[in-house]
């Protein structure tokens, strides 16, 4: 029904690209074991000469390998952890093979406090460096994101498991929005308004808040650091990231090209810090509780990030939540169909459903329902590939975890025991690998079955028939969730119906393009469960600061407003 893509040797290709990064030693075949980071980034213990000429991936370079950037000899430098003995290492595990690629040492709560103290003094130097000169450094790391794209790129997919052509698309997101940093240090506008007393003037300005919290999430495992990054170190702030565990050498990687392109211009590589770590009284926590992290982003769960916003709130911090989806995608009888399905398909079916902005829900006009449904399987059938995230044909990769497989398989009974139809796929893959399962596609539950109000990460979508559109907008609107949405028409009224303020509830509202991926240009965030606040793109700079009110009196006398009079 599918086509399969067999597995290729991931251990060659893994160990070429973790030396690449000095995240393996060259002199051993032996899995690496790497300490959780302190300031700047981590240590391992590796031979310092080691050569990244002769290191073979997969595809061709963009860039001759002999005149890549070599990370420096302390390019993974982290500090040394002295109280590790109570803790147990965890292991980034390749989810196409579950080989085991690392095995890392937790950070301690010791290392936080030494940490702490140090992007404290980082950013004492750091937010009185000018704005330009801080974009010229986020310049010169998007320069070198470019150098090592395919090396990163193949890194990703191999960790988190998406097909390379996505995991290089991830670190073309990062370089896009460093370019975009970029210009907007010389743009960090405030504004100058008319006083109602005589000589007297109004001006508003941004300045950094400090220490900015960055916690994210395994299925961009790098992407969303560089969204928060870049633009909180362009505003004159420091940053603390704690990755995902089970993402966290493509984040090593990633931070120590960071740390390299600011150490090269004389300034601290504590501007960039990354810890590693969960569990009870972990990294992430203290980071919730500290009021010296003046803002965190949080990407995770709903039942996550809902722990994380009443912690901060609780010291009244600021936060910003990119949390789950459930998005929907409605075809109107006047879609152009053809457009509608490849956007269903890939927003469905791409990245193995484990995107925030994957399309769970489907809404067909009853006009346009039978043919729709035809031509969707189809285009399962004919474009869906399953297997090797590192071959360039596969769409569909594994599954993170052996867990999300599980949550795969009791949602497909459950569909079966609800009076669910499987019109495609249900079924796991087990000759490809125990974390592969078949993209399904789900008819004959109604719009407001349970089911359908849950985010389930995995590749299911639940198909329902809708009669006219304002039934369908609600149908959108009834879920907890409001990350991303989509209608497919082509009739203008029925366009700005939908992005008005009574048409889609969410924050990413879109015609005649799929509910998946967005563009850095604009703001990026939901509402309801799915969040608040807005990362990357638009104006979305501004939540890295604070906003400053100033009065001026440029004259001799000192008139009171709203005319109050006082001699």
């Amino acid at each position: 029904m599918f086509k399969l893509q067999p597995i290729s040797d991931h251990r060659t290709v893994a160990d070429s690209v973790l030396r690449f990064f000095k995240l393996k030693p060259s002199s051993t075949d032996e899995i690496a074991v790497l300490r959780g980071c302190g300031c700047g980034c981590a240590r391992l213990d590796t031979d310092s000469s080691t050569s990244h000429e002769n290191s073979s991936m997969n595809g061709s370079h963009s860039t001759p390998m002999a005149t890549m950037p070599k990370p420096s000899s302390c390019a993974t430098s982290w500090r040394g952890i002295e109280s590790e003995s109570a803790l147990t290492n965890f292991q980034s595990i390749n989810p196409s093979t579950n080989q085991i690629m690392a095995s890392v040492i937790p950070s301690t709560l010791v290392d936080y406090e030494a940490a702490m103290e140090q992007l404290q003094k980082s950013y004492q130097t750091w937010s009185i460096v000018p704005a330009s000169k801080r974009g010229e450094i986020i310049r010169q790391f998007g320069d070198v994101l470019r150098q090592v794209k395919q090396e990163l790129g193949v890194l990703v997919s191999l960790e988190m498991g998406k097909g390379v052509s996505e995991g290089l698309g991830e670190v073309q997101e990062i370089i896009d929005v460093c370019d975009f940093a970029c210009g907007l240090s010389r743009a960090l506008n405030g504004s100058m308004m008319p006083s109602e007393r005589p000589r007297h003037v109004l001006i508003e300005a941004y300045h950094p808040l400090g220490v900015i919290g960055i916690i994210t999430a395994f299925n961009f495992p790098v992407a969303v650091f560089g969204w928060n990054a870049v633009l909180a170190l362009v505003c004159g702030n420091v940053s603390l990231w704690k990755p995902s565990e089970t993402g966290c050498l493509s984040a090593l990687a990633t931070n120590s090209i960071l740390c390299d392109v600011l150490e090269r211009n004389g300034y601290s590589r504590a501007i960039s810090t990354m810890l590693i770590g969960g569990g009870v009284d972990s990294i992430g926590d203290m980071m919730v509780q500290d009021p010296c992290v003046k803002l965190l982003s949080f990407t995770g769960s709903t039942k996550v990030g809902q722990l994380v916003a009443v912690g901060v709130a609780s010291r009244l911090g600021k936060h910003i939540l990119e949390l789950g989806g459930n998005n929907a995608l409605i075809v109107h009888h006047d879609a152009d169909l053809s457009l509608a399905v490849s956007a269903t398909v890939f927003g469905a079916a791409g990245t193995c459903g484990q995107r925030c902005t994957s399309t769970r829900r489907l809404f067909l006009h009853e006009s346009i329902y039978d043919d729709f449904l035809q031509r969707l399987v189809a285009k399962y059938q004919a474009t869906v590939v399953i297997g090797d995230p590192l071959n360039p044909r596969t769409l569909c990769g594994p599954l993170h975890t052996t867990a999300a497989v599980s949550a795969y398989q009791q949602a497909i009974e459950s569909v079966k025991s609800n009076g669910g139809k499987i019109l495609i796929g249900g079924n796991p893959v087990p000759s490809l690998g125990a974390n592969f399962v078949e993209p399904t596609v789900v008819t004959g539950l109604e719009h407001d079955h349970p089911l359908l109000h849950q985010e389930l990460f995995a590749p299911v979508l639940y198909v329902v028939k809708y009669s006219f559109l304002e039934q369908a907008i609600m149908w959108n609107n009834e879920v907890p969730q409001g990350l991303s949405s989509s209608l497919f028409s082509n009739n203008m009224s029925n366009v700005f119906r939908w992005i008005s303020a009574t048409g889609s509830d969410c924050g990413i509202v879109n015609c005649n393009a799929g509910t998946s991926g967005a563009e850095i240009g604009g703001a990026f965030g939901g509402e309801k469960w799915s969040g608040g606040g807005r990362e990357c793109g638009s104006d979305s700079w501004k939540q890295y600061c604070r906003r400053v009110t100033a009065t001026v009196n440029y004259g001799s006398e000192l008139p009171l407003s709203q005319g109050i009079n006082f001699d």
